[in-house]
């Protein structure tokens, strides 16, 4: 049959399958066909897997058959290019690893596997999650669906871009200072970032162990939900994996927020703030209030401008020593026109790594560095408890804060990439709850000239169903989330 595709959701998607209206094969070829279509002019994919997409969806067919389907069983999704997927191709968007093909999956992987879902391929992403453009990929830059000569955020850029232009139905990105809520802001679609050691991180590939996160790129709350699902919980093979109960997070979706306490931190609305995105930000806090939600308005967390500095010297020192085994040895590129080893090493961290990978090397090495570790890494370890503790003392009188997911909207391609110090910026907003480990949501929240601007809700550690439910209240209330881009 013919499908009528029009940017389904999961549950949309389920309910379909179920009804036995469509078939997974079916479904698959339609956003296969999509994608195809679509890919000159959007560029999100890194590969395209519809061998084993075709063959994935006739597996859901037989389960949806046998009556053992699961809400994401036959379902199409995108993998962001820095998590393990065996034997296909998993990039880092980074010349060092054109050629790497993983001998495992990634636990988030394995999940959506036993659920039955359907791989369509990797997206493209800013070179081993390094930038908040797309624009660092080796391979090509991805363009906002919503205007292609437009950035789509980053650093998971293809993912957020692929759903925004219905390319598959859902997508998983990692979050390390925003990748996965900037880009959703940028793309007006709905991305979650869990706390930190909620989701397994074993077989992402690592930037900066203490920030990662993986999390889901979707349509709606619902979506976020029924994804949150199915790839939370704790993982022995992650040693940063936190071992508590994992609840069914659709069981908190309704709309009744009614005396829940939100508070809205001043320092978010920073020097340089576009106009437009501080007024779209405050009517949608205005819709909450409406709602039934005490807002207070002038919260302080008088430490949240110091965040930018601290991610910059922690991820870049991380970075640095989780890089350090890309040496052309035993995977990867390899340069070989050399006379020694070490001379075949530099060589090929020179012409494998792009420039802003090698720029955070070497200042992940240089903090690093005797003589200076005291005076950067240590402080900057400092301060960031001092970060996660103001946030501790908001969440005593506060259920959840509300924030500008970007202080601008989605910039022009080429505008920002010669001023890494701008283009950080983009993360102003973001940064901190990576640095506290804290799950926060962006929501599309209006438009400025068609352009995107997302609600970012951040929550207490653990408190995934409290954001969720914010969302969900203000996504029943509005259609921000509805509107889709004409591509």
């Amino acid at each position: 049959m013919t499908i009528n595709h029009d940017h389904l959701t999961i549950d949309e998607a389920h309910r379909l399958l179920k009804a036995k209206e469509i078939s997974s094969v079916e479904l698959t070829k339609s956003y296969l066909e999509r994608s195809q279509r679509l890919e000159p002019e959007v560029h999100a994919l890194v590969s395209l897997t519809d061998e084993l997409a075709l063959e994935q969806a006739k597996k859901a067919d037989e389960l949806i058959a046998s009556g053992d389907s699961q809400p994401l069983t036959g379902i199409p999704v995108l993998i962001k290019d820095n998590m393990c997927t065996k034997g296909v191709l998993t990039t880092c968007s980074s010349r060092i690893l054109e050629n790497f093909v993983p001998p495992y999956d990634a636990t988030v992987v394995e999940k959506l596997n036993a659920c039955g879902a359907v791989i369509m391929g990797k997206a493209n992403m800013d070179e081993f999650a390094m930038g908040s453009s797309t624009e660092n990929s080796a391979l090509f830059t991805t363009s906002n669906p919503w205007d292609l000569g437009r950035v789509p955020g980053g650093s998971s850029g293809g993912s957020a871009a692929a759903v925004a232009a219905g390319e598959a139905v859902y997508a998983l990105g990692s979050d390390t200072g925003g990748s996965i809520r900037q880009p959703a802001g940028f793309c007006s679609v709905t991305g979650l970032k869990p706390t930190y050691g909620r989701v397994s991180r074993y077989g992402l590939v690592a930037f900066a162990s203490s920030l990662d996160q993986i999390g889901p790129l979707t349509q709606d709350v619902t979506d976020c939900a029924l994804v949150l699902n199915a790839i939370a919980g704790y993982d022995s093979r992650d040693s940063t994996s936190v071992p508590r109960p994992t609840p069914d997070y659709t069981k908190c979706l309704n709309s009744d927020i009614k005396g829940l306490r939100l508070g809205v931190p001043k320092e978010y609305f920073v020097t340089g703030i576009q106009a437009e995105v501080a007024a779209t930000i405050k009517a949608a806090i205005g819709k909450l209030e409406e709602l039934g939600a005490e807002i207070e308005w002038e919260v302080s967390l008088p430490h949240t401008p110091c965040a930018l500095a601290v991610y910059y010297i922690i991820a870049p020192s991380e970075a640095s020593a989780n890089l350090a085994r890309y040496d052309g040895v035993k995977y990867g590129f390899s340069y070989k026109d050399t006379d020694s080893m070490w001379q075949a090493m530099e060589k090929t961290r020179q012409h494998g790594f792009g420039a802003e990978v090698k720029r955070r090397i070497m200042l992940g090495t240089y903090a690093l560095s005797a003589g200076y570790y005291d005076a950067w890494y240590r402080k900057a370890q400092k301060v960031r408890t001092i970060i996660r503790q103001e946030f501790d003392k908001a969440f005593e009188k506060y259920d959840a804060l509300l924030t500008p997911t970007s202080p601008t909207v989605p910039f022009k391609i080429g505008e920002k990439v010669d001023d890494p110090f701008q283009m950080y910026l983009s993360d102003v907003c973001t940064i901190p709850v990576n640095i506290a480990g804290l799950p926060a949501i962006s929501i599309p929240a209006g438009f400025s000239d068609g352009l995107p601007i997302g609600l970012q809700i951040i929550g207490k550690p653990f408190a995934e169903e409290t954001i969720l439910k914010i969302a969900y209240a203000y996504q029943q209330a509005t259609d921000w989330h509805k509107r889709k881009p004409e591509i």
